[in-house]
């Protein structure tokens, strides 16, 4: 996820098929009897058709998007929800500045008023859709990039579209997750789904995206980009004047990079180094990379945002010595192969990035967890939600989430044994490949390795 501005070289290491493995057992049921008792997430098996036309420069977008969904839970589904995370800083605007994200002209269903800081659209479906059932939702969208340096904003002649694109939200047994955008790292819960996306935009704009990209002629003057991508949580995407460059890792991953004209050649070297290096390195360790191909968005002029991972891109600030590569390319495992509730339980995918990123880096933690010293309050947990840092404890966040939950992963590691945590680590991947993990299903896959009792561990590290 995004570093922050004033921890610069220590925070650049943090910086942040089916569609989907359920939920339990029994959601694998492709229809007939609902499952038992326990909610499982939905709707589910989402798949997303968008056709997007943008303006000469990529700052506005318009089309429509159509989302497919089935309804996994025992109970009918009545409506459904669309987050607009765009909106999330923003809110709904102004009557001279309407929210970033706007949905118009619903079909599939009857729309309500956004709330939520205009972040989540619920709408009614013509009929309550019973377990195992499909049904879609229409509605054109329109997106205009804010002006400011962000995973969705402007960078000079260049335009970022992260956590741009209208989601489904999730429920589950603890009802509709519509938490809100906190203004720092990240709220986001999303089921994986298919996405196939197509971009009209002038020929001399170049559009990095999410997924295996194919190019051809538009209308005269204009390129048509269609991307396909399956089993992912988000799509991105940015336009502008990048510089480009493909390679492919020894293990067979095609990483394409994009960068901007006052890049420097060694920042774009760096990076690429280390992303051909820690993808084949994740992949031998956590499973082999899933998304075929991997888009690196580079520039200089991200220092006051930082990176920001997503599914098949990662947005990348880079520095002739230094880059947040390895940290986002982990991310394509926590929360792109293992998802996780990131409002509720940051530490699940922050921490396992960081954590991934030292062994990467072959960094000595034997000592990591004593030199952290004090906890930063009383009531800081690692397990605290990103409703508790936004409400007064944002300076315990990176020492909490990151710092601190990445030495308890050494930790354990060390109380393992370092075969038996790699071990244990494939297998929690393997079982929870593109599905949602809790830090009670960690806690368990963790206990299954060993025939010590963790409790103790977990209470000093305070993992509850």
């Amino acid at each position: 996820m995004t570093s922050f501005s004033g921890w610069r070289a220590p925070l650049l290491a943090l910086t942040a098929v089916l569609l989907l493995a359920p939920q339990t057992a029994a959601a694998q049921d492709p229809g007939g009897s609902p499952p038992p008792a326990r909610t499982v997430a939905t709707p589910d098996r989402p798949s997303y058709d968008v056709s997007l036309r943008t303006d000469a420069d990529g700052s506005h977008w318009t089309g429509r998007q159509t989302v497919s969904f089935r309804n996994a839970a025992r109970t009918p589904l009545a409506s459904v929800d669309v987050r607009l995370w765009g909106n999330g800083t923003v809110g709904c605007g102004t009557p001279d500045g309407p929210p970033p994200v706007r949905v118009s002209g619903v079909a599939g269903g009857t729309p309500h008023l956004p709330t939520v800081g205009c972040t989540a659209l619920r709408i009614d479906l013509p009929a309550p859709l019973p377990y195992g059932a499909r049904a879609s939702v229409s509605f054109d969208v329109s997106i205009t990039v804010p002006d400011r340096v962000h995973r969705f904003g402007r960078d000079g002649a260049h335009r970022y579209l992260g956590n741009a694109l209208p989601l489904l939200s999730v429920r589950d047994e603890r009802g509709r997750h519509l938490d809100p955008d906190v203004g720092f790292g990240e709220s986001f819960h999303t089921l994986a789904g298919d996405f196939r996306v197509a971009l009209d935009h002038p020929r001399g704009l170049v559009v990095p995206a999410t997924g295996t990209t194919t190019r051809h002629p538009g209308a005269p003057g204009r390129t048509v980009t269609t991307s396909v991508a399956r089993g992912v949580r988000d799509f991105a995407w940015a336009a502008g004047p990048f510089r480009s460059k493909t390679v492919t890792t020894p293990g067979g991953v095609r990483l394409n990079a994009y960068w901007t004209g006052t890049t420097t050649p060694e920042g774009v070297t760096n990076a690429l180094k280390e992303s051909v290096g820690s993808v084949d390195e994740f992949g031998k360790r956590f499973g082999r990379y899933p998304y075929g191909e991997l888009d690196l968005v580079m520039s200089d002029t991200l220092d006051d945002f930082g990176s920001m991972e997503f599914p098949g891109l990662v947005l990348l600030w880079t520095e002739p010595e230094e880059s947040g590569a390895v940290h986002e390319i982990a991310h394509q495992w926590f929360y792109g192969v293992v998802g996780n509730d990131q409002f509720a339980e940051p530490w699940l995918d922050e921490a396992f990035a960081q954590y991934a990123s030292r062994l990467y880096r072959r960094e000595d933690t034997t000592t990591c967890w004593e030199d952290q010293g004090a906890w930063p309050s009383d009531t800081a947990a690692l397990t605290r939600t990103m409703g508790y840092y936004g409400d007064g404890h944002r300076s315990e966040y990176v020492r909490v989430v990151y710092v601190r939950g990445a030495c308890a992963l050494s930790d354990l590691e060390r109380l393992l044994g370092g075969r038996e945590m790699a071990g244990m680590l494939r297998g929690y991947v393997r079982d929870h490949w593109l599905g949602v993990a809790t830090t009670a299903d960690f806690k368990r896959a963790a206990q299954a390795a060993t025939s010590t009792d963790l409790g103790p561990f977990w209470t000093e590290h305070r993992i509850h």
